[in-house]
């Protein structure tokens, strides 16, 4: 199958309207409604219902709007990992949010650089959410995200499994407390009510330093990993360990399809790292070896 009639069949189904979608693509009418016909005669399938008031996708076309989709994604993708293979110095971009790596990203990088593998690293800032699609699309190579996330064409590793905070304005009658449980921030015990939470936070479009500085003012109640406290600390800002929230995971993620050599050697260097990093915290925390009971980091 070709991609100019999914390109086709996906205009009109996004538009549900031919007219418009014929606009979009830049042609007229006529031959798109022929090239959609086409498509459902090789299919053996109809796609749309089409009345003189309103063009609908049957359950055949919203499969095949589904599945589309991913297969235009993928062509697209294929086509900027060639042009940027073909790039002269061509290097690894890694994605991830601003001080969403736990602390790692440095030490990552310096294992990395030793490794006769090694490229040069553009990162790439990006919301929490979004690094998943930038692999997906082939803007990126790797990228370090938290769970959950649409793990769809990709692999990953585990690195490190924080607990959360809660960062509280210093002067809340909640700071004055050492530990905080959901039900203390009018949370329910659901992991979808405390993720709810979070989003409708970050939907502030700050970042994290101007979000601490509304935290202070005493405007709202942030749920943070607890690395934030060594890279934020405030003094108009108490954190509170959230003793029956989930932990924040943190993995590093590439493509499927991905037979870099580079990547796979940043991506031993982020778990050798996060390894150590655990087993040191584990001694600390002991004094004479890792706890039994350390949650494991993926290899």
């Amino acid at each position: 199958m070709e991609s100019r009639p999914l390109r086709y069949f996906v205009a009109v189904a996004e538009e549900l309207n031919f007219a418009r979608a014929a606009e979009r693509l830049g042609i007229s009418p006529p031959p798109l409604s022929r090239a959609v016909r086409r498509l459902e005669s090789d299919l053996g399938a109809t796609l749309f219902e089409r009345t003189t008031h309103r063009v609908a996708l049957t359950p055949a076309g919203e499969v095949l709007l589904r599945e589309a989709r991913i297969a235009l994604d993928a062509l697209e993708a294929a086509g900027r990992r060639a042009r940027r293979a073909a790039a002269p110095q061509t290097g690894l971009v890694l994605a991830m949010k601003a001080d969403g790596d736990a602390g790692l990203l440095e030490p990552v990088l310096e294992r990395f650089a030793a490794d006769p593998a090694a490229v040069p690293v553009t990162v790439r800032l990006c919301d929490l959410r979004e690094a998943p699609a930038l692999l997906r699309r082939g803007e990126v190579d790797v990228a370090l995200t938290h769970e959950p996330y649409d793990r769809t064409g990709l692999d990953s590793e585990t690195l490190a499994s924080e607990t959360r905070v809660a960062a509280v304005a210093a002067g809340h009658p909640l700071a004055a407390r050492t530990r905080l449980a959901l039900d203390d921030l009018g949370l329910g015990r659901r992991e979808g009510d405390l993720e709810q939470y979070i989003d409708e936070v970050r939907r502030e479009g700050q970042d994290l330093a101007q979000l601490l500085t509304r935290v202070a003012l005493g405007e709202l109640i942030a749920v943070l990993p607890a690395s934030v406290i060594r890279s934020y600390p405030r003094p108009g800002v108490a954190y509170r360990l959230l003793v029956d929230a989930s932990p924040v995971v943190l993995t590093i993620a590439w493509p499927q399809q991905s037979r870099s050599r580079a990547t796979a050697a940043l991506v031993r260097a982020a778990t050798d790292v996060a390894a150590e990093r655990a087993a040191a915290a584990a001694t600390a925390r002991t004094g004479h070896g890792p706890a039994a009971g350390m949650q494991p980091v993926g290899r």
